[in-house]
């Protein structure tokens, strides 16, 4: 199985384990049920740790791996927790040949996470993406629904101090 790249541990509490029976019942623990439910422990949880597949997994009485599989092959899904404050770093063809690899590597610098990381305290997490739309800006990143565009390497202490107050 991939390896989950997080610097933070799972954290689900008993309510929450509670709450995902409660959903797997409702589904009637069928394995035909399967997306909808992955849908709803992804609301209670914002991502599908392997703990949380493994539960479902035993409940609908399948393996772990068939769980994985739909999880990891609808990009819907996560894998990993996200943070307070979700860095999104576009590296689509316009972003890219305008110096987004140099945004990625200066926020993971300041930052020390990787691209499908989040920070140990939990406030931010940092994504690699394809395109956000705004390619007339180059290069973009959002933090949450936030954009910032025709940024350099410089730019990227400022910005990112507006969130860590």
């Amino acid at each position: 199985m991939k390896k989950v790249k997080t610097k933070v541990p799972f954290k689900g509490t008993a309510e929450q384990e509670a709450k995902l029976t409660a959903i797997i019942e409702k589904h009637g623990c069928a394995r035909t049920e399967l997306m909808g439910i992955l849908q709803e422990a992804q609301e209670l949880y914002g991502y599908l740790p392997v703990e949380v597949q493994r539960i479902i997994a035993d409940k609908l009485d399948i393996s772990l791996e068939e769980v994985y599989g739909v999880v990891t092959f609808y990009g819907q899904f996560a894998l990993n927790p996200k943070g307070e404050y979700k860095i999104s770093v576009c590296l689509g063809t316009a972003c890219y040949v305008k110096g987004s690899g140099e945004l990625l590597s200066k926020i993971s610098e300041i930052l020390n996470v990787s691209a499908d990381e989040i920070t140990a305290d939990g406030r931010f997490s940092l994504e690699a993406c394809r395109c956000v739309g705004a390619c007339g800006l180059a290069p973009v990143l959002m933090v949450n629904d936030d954009v910032y565009g025709r940024l350099t390497p410089a730019d990227i202490p400022g910005i990112l101090s507006k969130y860590a107050g």
